[in-house]
């Protein structure tokens, strides 16, 4: 997920104001992913859960990425635009039903784990953990889709 971050900061990073925002804010986010979720570079003790505080502001830049994207970047880039064929308002309309599912998901989430404390019981923290990663890695994708397709039409 890094690696596909770090190709969209290459490709359309200074194409757009919101754009780069947003791109910065999901790198943000992913590399607190990683560090809760125990993946390399940032591996963590075997059974050892995060510090709440380490929860709590990952869900604060997850939350800020998710915002981002739908107020900030596909809705005005797209919707506002005159210039968009109909093939592109097209794909966001395919692709925005999708990239709603994972915002479900991220805000079931946050609900579920925004506001811990040390005293908050974690049960079933790692799944549901591992189970936003894989819908973060989907939105990435149909995101990307969308990008793509916004500098095809040279909407960046």
């Amino acid at each position: 997920m890094l690696k596909r971050n770090e190709q969209a900061k290459q490709r359309w990073g200074g194409a757009h104001a919101a754009v780069d925002t947003w791109l910065q804010e999901r790198q943000a986010m992913l590399i607190e992913y990683f560090k809760l979720a125990g993946l390399p570079p940032y591996e963590r003790e075997a059974h050892a859960l995060p510090a709440t505080a380490d929860i709590t502001h990952f869900c604060e830049l997850l939350m800020d990425y998710i915002s981002a994207g739908h107020f900030e970047v596909f809705d005005t880039i797209i919707r506002n635009s005159q210039k968009a064929p109909e093939s592109t308002r097209e794909l966001a309309d395919e692709l925005f039903p999708l990239i709603g599912d994972t915002t479900e998901i991220a805000l079931d989430f946050n609900d579920s784990y925004g506001d811990v404390t040390p005293e908050s019981e974690l049960n079933g923290f790692d799944r549901d953990l591992s189970n936003l990663g894989e819908a973060l890695e989907l939105r990435m994708e149909f995101e990307d889709r969308l990008l793509n397709t916004l500098e095809q039409h040279e909407l960046l």
